[in-house]
């Protein structure tokens, strides 16, 4: 018999076909400028602080003083795979916390990202892994996200 009260961890899929290449795609999503412009539809004023490679911590944060999540790499293969597992909350302040009741319900959520190259197209698969108590926030955000991301990597070079 368990003792330890174990979370269900409720899992999302969402997918979208890109008209450009898995280098492009990869990139446009996670160069920091980017990055900010794509989110900021479904989460504004979301950002990251830290690399995105192998085994580093990486801090997700909001605008001015609204917190944030920290999250680990599992593993990177630049341009097809991300893997990231979360491990705290981040205070306004940004201190990092893994005890509280809201600490409790986030850390170990996870996100995986699949580039999959197709007749020159890019099909991105986003699996999160989380509490159902975040499904809400993920189903209304990440089709928006991944609209607003297919549109910044589809579109045309301005060259003069």
């Amino acid at each position: 018999m368990t003792t330890k009260k174990q979370m269900t961890m409720k899992k999302l899929e969402f997918k979208t076909e890109i008209n450009a290449k898995p280098d492009k795609v990869w990139s446009t999503m996670l160069n920091a400028d980017t990055y900010r412009e794509w989110t900021n539809v479904a989460w504004p004023g979301s950002s990251y602080v830290g690399n995105w490679k192998q085994g580093e911590d990486i801090r997700f944060v909001g605008d001015g003083n609204m917190g944030g999540t920290m999250a680990t790499l599992l593993e990177v293969r630049k341009p097809e795979y991300l893997n990231a597992k979360h491990v705290a909350v981040l205070t306004p302040d940004g201190k990092e916390d893994r005890t509280s009741e809201e600490a409790k319900g986030w850390i170990g959520t996870t996100e995986e990202y699949t580039f999959t190259e197709k007749n020159g197209k890019t099909e991105l698969k986003v699996v999160i892994n989380t509490s159902p108590a975040w499904e809400s926030m993920f189903n209304d955000g990440w089709p928006k996200a991944l609209n607003k991301l297919k549109e910044m990597c589809e579109r045309k070079s301005v060259t003069a």
